[in-house]
């Protein structure tokens, strides 16, 4: 397995794990790499290079065993075990994020939600009773965190980082409308930009391919 894979892989590997897991609902036992990537929309030689970089899982002439690629993947990301998260803020992309069934079903389950605002103290949102965020420390210090998920203000975001940041979460998942960047070196981030996609989505309706 090489331990160096590229971004880009990285980034197409949630794909090959969402399709794979699909066929194995249907029952479907094997797949070529030339199925494979005509569900990924990719070449069948770019399917056998990324499958490659993940420990190969397939033999000439029969293609992938299907759940053993699945279960392959879903190691290399990280799936075969819970991963804690808790959210930062509490509005409309906190609450989306809390009450999405998904991501506890895939092993992403929030354990604690925080907010500053009085009014939204002490409410539930899925099951979860929100936090002032001056327990955020307390909080961290009793219970294993994995993944903060910050969905507060721009102006909120880098001091509401560095907290985390500080609690020892190494990393975040980040729904303000700013690129984080940290000095700590041991947190990943990952910053999500909703509007992008609507933007890319516009480019494409305005210069349609033909």
């Amino acid at each position: 397995m090489n331990e160096h894979i590229s971004d880009a892989v990285i980034r197409r590997l949630p794909g090959y794990y969402r399709h794979l897991r699909e066929l194995e609902k249907e029952g479907i036992t094997q797949i070529s790499s030339t199925e494979l990537g005509e569900l990924m929309g990719q070449t069948p030689s770019l399917v056998r290079q990324d499958i490659n970089c993940v420990g190969g899982f397939g033999r000439q002439g029969y293609g992938y065993d299907v759940s053993r690629l699945k279960n392959g993947i879903g190691e290399m990301l990280g799936l075969n075990r819970k991963h804690c998260m808790i959210i930062l803020g509490s509005g409309s992309i906190g609450s989306a994020v809390a009450r999405y069934p998904s991501f506890a079903k895939e092993g992403f389950e929030t354990i604690g939600m925080f907010d500053i605002d009085p009014a939204r103290i002490g409410c539930t949102v899925a099951n979860i009773c929100i936090e002032p965020l001056d327990h955020l420390e307390a909080f961290c210090s009793s219970h294993v965190v994995d993944i903060a998920v910050l969905a507060v203000p721009a102006e909120a975001a880098l001091e509401t980082a560095e907290r985390v940041a500080a609690c020892g979460v190494n990393a975040i998942w980040n729904f303000a409308p700013v690129d984080l960047k940290l000095e700590a070196k041991h947190v990943e981030i990952v910053n999500v930009h909703l509007s992008d996609t609507l933007q890319v989505l516009s480019y494409k309706m305005e210069h349609p391919q033909t």
